[in-house]
């Protein structure tokens, strides 16, 4: 009778402590809610005070870029009324830069009527043209009207991507283009006064409070009252962007290993965010529930002193044989019976569990059932380390290629089971997809997930082969350009990063800029289809060029990029630059049945030995091209 009383006192005593912690528990998330609540009201009132220095700062903002357009305009008419009238400064750098000093502007470029800069006070942009950029090819138009006059926004230069405004005009006579760069100081600095940096230190923020303005699509952060914090991405300090655009309420997050809560909005296209530490946010809910705990600690010392005294009959051996039975079922002994026949009600309890126990074993039929319907080529396992067996759905042997006879023996014992699966070959792939290659069958891909509970391991298979196969081919087609087949931008970028990170495998090489001639002169004359097979004809004739290791590439409209590489020497390598110049003089190329035009390029070339950096040699080598461009045109002029 004793031991009974304990056992209900311990039961009463549990019972209550479970209501206390609830009434806690409720207690504490109704506080936790309010003062949420009251995070979001603050946080929109913060969030206003920003628009409105916002609007305000974007006003002014907007004033400073008007008055630089009109003055870059401004400056552009006067420069071209010099030079109309003293065209000798045209060829004079010491008075174009005598004239960019008086004018207060910082370039000053000269542009003849097909869109070529030819002259000005920077010879390194000499020969780029309206095609040579997305930045200069905002002034293409002014070719076709030479009553336009142009003011381009800020925005980073074609050569230097330095940030300029470029405004530009016809002279009178229309003669040439002028066209005035200026550096947009006074815009950057009313710019600055925009940056929510900035914003940020003009509002008075409470200890354990902070804000953050972020990329709305990358999450990086613009703009912090932590200034540690900028430049790094919202992940990186524990802040989900899936959580910034699917709570707007707000939510909590683990920021700089500190536990707050986040309230983020946009605003003027930023992710705008208000971060408050829990020590902040909760600081009165300890000491209100220290009170209240204190309250119901009293009244459940009475209740159970009440209650226990009327507790005094169970039948606990029957409960310890079937915890006994329950504990070696819980174990994975699903073979385990359950027969205690002390009382009616324990012998009908003892057959529900006996039921239950068939209902578990017939679940692997039930799961391949349910998958089966569904379609769905799936596979479900299950073992614990109590059980040696191994339970699998119908499709696993199928997925894993799995005989009926070996299928039947991994089974057998979980140990087995596992070294099967630990020889499993990953793909070159972190999402839990393994390489299958099946004896005389073609190469295939499984996904595989396990969920550890306890001494229970379930996993799920699955025949991800088609999706892989799939991934893989659009992730090759993404890196080549759709009309010459040679690799574009993205898969040449991608390509020289490897090759020239391993510089025993380029040994002697060169990177060859080639730019297609006349392909304006086909498309207008005979149509852009004849300009596209003009294009595959060279790629074709350099796509497997050399004698050795090639690698070939459409940079981008009539660009493109050879590089020749794995050669023992220089004077192997210059042989095969020497047939380039060959084709480059002797080719033709059949634009149709009747339609032959000769193909024509222009090539610049850098040589490469060991470890260098391959942008730098484009760009040498591009320059070259250039000047080759330059003295085949010469050389192709008519004479007087």
């Amino acid at each position: 009778m004793h031991h009974i009383k304990k056992i209900a006192v311990k039961y009463l005593c549990g019972i209550t402590l479970i209501m206390v912690a609830a009434i806690l528990a409720i207690s504490t998330a109704v506080q936790m809610y309010n003062a949420q609540r009251f995070a979001k009201s603050s946080s929109e009132s913060t969030f206003y005070q920003i628009e409105q220095v916002l609007a305000e700062n974007q006003k002014e903002l907007e004033s400073v870029k008007e008055t630089y357009r009109n003055t870059c305009l401004y400056d552009a008419e006067g420069i071209a009324y010099i030079l109309q009238a003293n065209p000798e400064f045209i060829y004079s750098m010491e008075d174009l830069e005598k004239i960019t000093e008086f004018m207060e502007v910082d370039e000053i470029h000269i542009i003849d009527p097909t869109g070529r800069i030819y002259a000005g006070t920077h010879p390194e942009y000499y020969g780029l043209t309206f095609d040579s950029g997305d930045q200069i090819s905002f002034f293409k138009p002014m070719l076709e009207d030479k009553t336009l006059k142009l003011c381009q926004e800020i925005t980073p230069n074609t050569a230097e991507g330095k940030l300029m405004q470029y405004s530009a005009l016809w002279s009178e006579s229309g003669e040439f283009i002028v066209q005035v760069g200026m550096e947009p100081v006074n815009v950057m600095e009313a710019t600055r006064k925009n940056e929510l940096s900035y914003i940020f230190s003009l509002l008075r923020v409470n200890s354990g409070v902070s804000l953050y303005a972020a990329d709305p699509e990358t999450g990086e952060i613009m703009g912090s009252s932590v200034i540690d914090d900028l430049g790094k991405n919202l992940s990186d300090i524990g802040i989900s962007m899936e959580k910034v655009r699917e709570r707007p309420n707000g939510f909590s997050a683990s920021v700089n290993g500190i536990r707050c809560f986040c309230i983020f909005r946009e605003i003027g296209g930023n992710l705008v965010g208000r971060v408050i530490t829990n020590g902040e946010l909760y600081r009165d809910i300890p000491s209100s529930m220290a009170v209240l705990a204190a309250g119901l600690v009293l009244i459940s010392i009475i209740l159970v002193a009440a209650v226990s005294a009327c507790m005094n009959k169970y039948v606990i051996n029957g409960i310890y044989d079937v915890n006994a039975k329950l504990r070696s079922i819980t174990d994975g002994d699903l073979d385990e019976k359950v027969d205690v026949q002390s009382s009616i009600e324990f012998a009908e309890l003892s057959s529900h569990i006996n039921d239950m126990i068939k209902s578990l074993l017939s679940s692997t039929d039930k799961m391949s059932l349910v998958l089966n319907r569904a379609k769905l080529h799936i596979g479900v396992y299950e073992y614990s380390e109590n059980m040696k067996r191994v339970r699998f759905t119908e499709h696993i042997p199928d997925i894993l290629a799995l005989d009926n006879e070996k299928a039947e023996h991994i089974s057998s014992d979980y140990t087995l089971f596992r070294q099967y699966l630990e020889q499993l070959k990953p793909a070159d792939s972190d999402d839990g997809t393994f390489i299958l290659e099946p004896d005389g069958g073609s190469e295939r891909y499984i996904k595989l997930e396990e969920i550890t509970i306890g001494n229970d391991v379930m996993g799920i298979v699955m025949d991800v082969t088609d999706e892989t196969v799939k991934r893989m081919q659009l992730e090759a087609e993404r890196d080549r350009d759709l009309l010459t087949g040679l690799y574009n931008r993205r898969g040449l970028e991608n390509k020289l990063e490897e090759l020239f990170g391993d510089p025993d495998k380029t040994n002697c090489g060169a990177l060859v800029m080639i730019d297609a001639d006349g392909l304006k002169m086909i498309n207008d004359k005979y149509g852009h289809d004849k300009g596209d097979i003009y294009l595959r004809s060279i790629a074709g004739s350099i796509s497997s060029f050399g004698s050795r290791s090639c690698l070939s590439a459409r940079q981008g409209g009539d660009e493109f990029v050879l590089f020749l590489y794995g050669y023992i020497s220089e004077e192997e390598l210059e042989k095969d630059i020497e047939k380039l110049t060959y084709i480059q003089n002797n080719s033709t190329v059949r634009l149709d049945a009747d339609l032959c035009v000769p193909m024509r390029f222009s090539f610049g070339f850098s040589m490469t030995k060991g470890k260098t950096d391959h942008r730098s040699l484009l760009k040498q080598a591009d320059e070259k091209m250039y000047q080759n461009k330059s003295a085949r045109k010469k050389a192709n002029a008519p004479t007087s």
